[in-house]
């Protein structure tokens, strides 16, 4: 499967999940008034602007290369994942604090607690349903390194969005449970607004370590490590190629761009040395059909 239908999948799980959650929640926050359903309420709401944006992003980077765009628009959708990565932080994390703190200030009575607790139930369960979609595609392209590896060593910027809005979904819903519990139980509702605060705080440390992750996707990085590896095996056992001399990556959203400076085994007839290199190219791009762009400088020395 490729790497854009798995993103489409996974997205869209959480569209859908988000979408029921946000209006379950909202319901709640209004008829409860308590301040951590609300600010759960907008998180789900700003998942779901997170997610129309991330189809956004790779639908634009699907159009050909351009005259003025001559590597195409891959990289589109590195640039809609960090405008995501800044809603969530501004949306979701500033705003959650901001209305914990007024609560703390201004505290109000929370009523119909059993309500929020049953919304607060049944997101957790459409939150881990979204997760596993998302981690049944992480795991097709993660092979047997652990998540934290995957989340470090991963282009692919909408999965690893997608994955970061779950997780922090379902770390929220948690302080929510909680706040609001506490909150039932003690009557005061100073637990309720440290909720809020709480989750604000979640939402701006997972936006920080997303907006990080893909700043570097946008500054160019190149392909995650195995990969490389692979491609440098490949051409080294390639017969065409004595030396390999120099090999240089960048990811460019779903495709790669490749440049090869190495000594060929063909040094004295120039048409057998375009060919070598002719049909070393075609070899490695039928290995690796991500490569879009492969540039080859054969050279005597590095």
């Amino acid at each position: 499967m490729s790497h854009e239908a798995d993103s489409l999948k996974s997205i869209f799980f959480a569209l859908g999940a988000n979408l029921a959650i946000a209006i379950a929640k909202l319901a709640a926050a209004l008829f409860t008034g308590s301040g951590a359903m609300l600010a759960e309420a907008i998180h789900s709401f700003a998942d779901c602007g997170n997610q129309l944006l991330l189809l956004i992003g790779i639908r634009k980077a699907k159009h050909p290369p351009s005259q003025d765009y001559p590597l195409g628009f891959g990289k589109a959708i590195y640039f809609w994942s960090f405008i995501v990565a800044l809603i969530l932080f501004s949306t979701g994390g500033l705003y959650s604090i901001y209305e914990g703190v007024h609560k703390l200030h201004h505290p109000e009575p929370v009523s119909s607690l059993l309500l929020a607790v049953c919304v607060l139930v049944f997101s957790f369960i459409a939150e881990s349903i979204s997760l596993w979609g998302c981690m049944r595609e992480i795991n097709k392209t993660r092979g047997a390194r652990p998540i934290l590896r995957w989340l470090k060593e991963t282009r692919q910027s909408d999965l690893l969005v997608v994955f970061g809005e779950d997780t922090a979904a379902l770390m929220g819903l948690a302080m929510a449970l909680i706040s609001v519990c506490l909150t039932w139980i003690t009557g005061n509702p100073m637990w309720d607004a440290l909720g809020s605060i709480s989750i604000g705080c979640l939402l701006v440390i997972v936006a920080f370590f997303i907006g990080k992750k893909v700043k570097d996707l946008l500054i160019g990085q190149g392909v995650e490590p195995k990969i490389k590896e692979a491609m440098e095996s490949f051409l080294v056992q390639r017969p065409e190629v004595e030396t390999l001399y120099s090999f240089l990556t960048m990811q460019m959203g779903n495709d790669v761009m490749v440049a090869v400076k190495a000594l060929m085994t063909e040094k004295d007839s120039a048409q057998k040395l375009i060919t070598d290199i002719n049909n070393c190219e075609a070899a490695f791009r039928q290995a690796f059909p991500e490569t879009m762009w492969l540039f080859f400088e054969p050279d005597f020395h590095d």
